[in-house]
């Protein structure tokens, strides 16, 4: 995650982890609920099928997405 970049996306793979932009700043869990968005939004899923399993205050963040 790379919050407070300039647009809202997934900017491709690095290391087998996917890269997500946000213009969310780290404050108050808004960069994690934008993460959350995004990603739902690229695999074509609902927002609340995706939560966050570990990393809440990382960068590096593990999710978990159901179908």
């Amino acid at each position: 995650m790379i919050p407070r970049s300039r647009s809202d996306c997934v900017d491709g793979e690095h290391a087998g982890r996917l890269v997500v932009r946000t213009t969310a700043p780290p404050l108050d869990g808004r960069a994690n609920d934008a993460v959350c968005r995004i990603v739902a939004a690229y695999l074509g899923v609902s927002p609340r099928n995706v939560t966050i399993v570990s990393g809440h205050r990382s960068r590096d963040k593990r999710l978990r997405v159901d179908p």
